[in-house]
């Protein structure tokens, strides 16, 4: 009997890794998050499989299911939205799945963060621009941000920050980025990256409140900030420089454009 904790993406069912996919596909026994992963998820299961949505059960309630699971030795997919290492909730359910003597696997799978980059055609990282991405959120009621890692904290690096489920917050979280980042710098909110109600917004600090309404963006939105999102003319990689070398490309720089074939 084994458990897979699976990353199902961001919504989108056919963003699922297929190694995600075939799982659900061969295991009988699928608890899903159906408060973030949309059931269109569940149609890579197979068609006898016991679905149970953990979004009204605690994890004594979700431990008995795989309990249940290791009684009857059926293997158990579990399914988070985005990727399971980022606000996943899984280390506690491994912890417990180690004293019941349950093997575990950890399929990873597309976040939330870089569906939200797609969705604005935006890379996160440029040149001498920005070369770190930050992910992080604001403290909630079921956990606590510590303090050195407080929005206003980490705003001094000026790098590309992805802040997840800030819409709630985005008075505070606008006033803490401005501490550090200028007025002009390029933000974007992105509501629900890849589900069918998908939206964005694109503007900068200085604008983004005056342009956006709070109950709009609600639940399920990702902040992202940076230099690195802006459209203006920057410095481009040397990775593909007709000057530069590597192990796979060598340039001959005795040979002229004139005279090459």
């Amino acid at each position: 009997m084994k458990v897979y904790f699976i990353g199902a993406g961001p919504g989108a069912s056919d963003l699922i890794t297929l190694r995600g996919a075939n799982i659900l596909g061969r295991v009988s026994m699928v608890l899903y998050a159906g408060s973030l992963v949309p059931t269109d998820m569940l149609q890579h299961c197979r068609p006898d499989a016991e679905l149970i949505d953990t979004a009204t059960l605690d994890l004594d309630q979700q431990e008995a299911c795989y309990r249940r699971a290791l009684a009857t030795g059926c293997d158990v997919a579990r399914l988070h939205s985005g990727d399971p290492a980022i606000y996943g909730a899984t280390a506690e359910q491994m912890r417990r799945l180690d004293a019941l003597g349950i093997d575990y696997e950890i399929v990873p799978g597309v976040s939330s963060f870089t569906s939200a980059a797609a969705a604005i055609k935006a890379e996160l990282t440029k040149p001498e621009v920005s070369q770190t991405v930050i992910l992080t959120r604001v403290s909630g009621r079921a956990s606590a941000v510590p303090e050195l890692e407080s929005i206003a904290r980490l705003a001094e690096h000026q790098a590309t920050m992805c802040i997840f489920l800030s819409g709630p917050h985005l008075k505070k979280i606008v006033a803490d980025l401005r501490l550090h980042y200028p007025d002009d710098t390029p933000v974007a909110l992105i509501y629900k990256a890849t589900w069918p109600e998908e939206r964005s917004y694109q503007g900068t600090l200085g604008t983004i409140l005056k342009e956006t309404k709070k109950a709009e963006w609600n639940l399920t939105t990702m902040l992202l900030v940076g230099k690195a999102l802006g459209r203006g003319e920057q410095i481009e990689s040397s990775l593909y420089s007709k000057d530069f070398t590597h192990i796979f490309r060598v340039v001959d720089k005795k040979k002229s454009p004139s005279t090459s074939t």
